[in-house]
């Protein structure tokens, strides 16, 4: 795995997190508006917005260039669209990218031989 396909993953998984926190501040507001004056929804509905499409846009990304099969790109992005799914998200792919970068930096220490494993 080289280093773009490294960086697609990490950049999902950044932006994974915030999406998730969002959208359940989202969720909180929708419930005030219903019940007390308190309406914050246009904004938060705002920011939810681009950092769902900056999800998508980075998850289409990371789907192309690590080849991910259509089973493990289809449950990215249904974790994308439940409310606690993208601290799921960014557990998982944590752990992919920790050992993409790792992939990476080996194949690179070959490349340039200064490993021989």
């Amino acid at each position: 795995m080289d280093i773009k396909t490294a960086s697609a993953i990490r950049r999902l998984r950044l932006v994974s997190a915030p999406e998730a926190v969002s959208f359940i501040l989202l969720l909180i507001c929708s419930v005030l508006k219903r019940t007390t004056d308190f309406n914050a929804v246009p904004v938060m509905g705002m920011v939810h917005g681009v950092l769902f499409v900056l999800y998508l846009v980075f998850w289409l990304d990371a789907w192309n260039r690590a080849k991910w099969s259509f089973g493990r790109a289809a449950l990215y992005f249904v974790l994308s669209v439940l409310p606690t799914g993208g601290f799921f998200a960014e557990r998982k792919l944590k752990r992919e990218s920790e050992s993409a970068v790792d992939a990476a930096i080996a194949a690179r220490a070959r490349q340039e031989g200064i490993v021989n494993a």
